[in-house]
């Protein structure tokens, strides 16, 4: 503030002033005017002209600064903004990248089973037509085996060996 600007107040005691002074004066009769001394009000007057150039300067530096923390803050605010839905974004798709994911894992071990049980089918039919090929060698073993021990038998029995 300038020397003038202490003693006075600003503006707002330059005003301040200058009511007081009209406040104050010798009114005159019969009338709602009022006598007032020209140089003190002259001199209020020029000092409010005065303060007014710094103060509308302070004010608006003052603006200025506002706006462009508003202005800073609504960027910011668009900024977080802009990141969360990014995020969400990214949750969303990751969501249905993991249910996708859970999906095609389901039908995977779903087609896998079913190969297993296809596969056990499989190795029970080839199992069971060799143990039938193996009956049948068996049975023809057996019937040899039987006719060898028959004729065997025979020979022994006549006395014959």
């Amino acid at each position: 503030m300038s020397e003038q600007d202490e003693r006075t107040g600003g503006v707002q005691g330059v005003l301040d002033a200058l009511v007081a002074a009209v406040e104050s004066a010798r009114a005159m009769p019969m009338s709602s005017s009022v006598l007032v001394n020209r140089a003190e009000l002259l001199d209020l007057v020029q000092q409010a002209r005065e303060a007014l150039p710094g103060q509308l300067t302070r004010a608006d530096a003052l603006l200025a600064d506002g706006d462009e923390a508003r202005a800073e803050a609504r960027a910011e605010a668009e900024q977080i903004v802009a990141a969360a839905r990014t995020e969400a974004d990214q949750l969303v798709e990751a969501e249905a990248v993991t249910v996708a994911a859970r999906q095609r894992s389901d039908q995977i071990i779903a087609e896998a089973e079913e190969q297993a049980a296809a596969l056990r089918r499989e190795a029970d039919d080839y199992c069971d037509r060799r143990l039938a090929d193996f009956e049948i060698d068996l049975g023809k073993v057996l019937g040899q085996v039987q006719a060898g021990r028959a004729k065997l038998a025979g020979r022994l029995g006549s006395g014959q060996l």
